[in-house]
């Protein structure tokens, strides 16, 4: 059995209806371990405030079992400052996972242009990211949050493994991605592609 550490973004507080609170349930119904926390102050969140909770989570499991992240929409950034610090601000070993799928990242200018959220933009530099575990972009072309799509300021930069899904605007509850299958799928194997709900 795996563990999995699912990331949740801005004004996000876990909902039923969400992808996220969907997959946590279907994972531990299926015997994995399942880290699903509401990080802090998800309406004005401090970048150093989600860091702390980041690294409280990232704990390997006990059993040494596959440790792997679901990122989505603001917490890819938060992953993306993380790997951007020097290991030691987060301690030797925080970000040793087995992989990574980020979701939906919104843009760095559009993160620059909502005051609450600016500075999980502010100063990252795609250059000093190191990404240690192999990393999955998902992201849907229209997204209105990034509207340039996310291959061109992250997945082609940062050499990202990307899927791109038809018509779903920011992978959430509004655009229909509440049971998302395929996202399961991956999770239990990672040689899937992740396609539509």
């Amino acid at each position: 059995m795996a563990t999995f550490l699912l990331l949740h973004g801005f004004q996000n507080h876990r909902p039923p209806g969400h992808w996220h609170h969907w997959l946590a349930g279907q994972l531990a119904e299926r015997g994995h371990e399942v880290r699903y926390p509401q990080l802090p102050d998800p309406d004005a969140p401090v970048l150093d405030d989600w860091l702390d909770a980041l690294r409280e989570n990232l704990h390997r499991p006990a059993d040494g079992g596959e440790f792997v992240v679901v990122a989505h929409s603001l917490s890819v950034l938060l992953w993306l400052r993380a790997a951007a610090l020097d290991p030691e601000a987060l301690a030797p070993g925080t970000l040793d996972v087995d992989r990574v799928l980020l979701v939906a990242p919104p843009s760095p200018a559009v993160t620059a242009s909502i005051p609450e959220i600016a500075a999980f933009a502010d100063g990252l530099d795609l250059g000093s990211v190191r990404l240690k575990a192999p990393a999955r972009l998902v992201y849907a072309a229209g997204d209105p949050y990034c509207p340039e799509g996310a291959d061109v300021p992250y997945g082609i930069p940062l050499g990202l493994d990307m899927d791109v899904i038809p018509g779903a605007a920011h992978l959430t509850p509004d655009s229909g991605y509440g049971e998302w299958p395929s996202v399961l799928a991956w999770c239990e194997d990672p040689a899937t592609r992740l396609g539509p709900r």
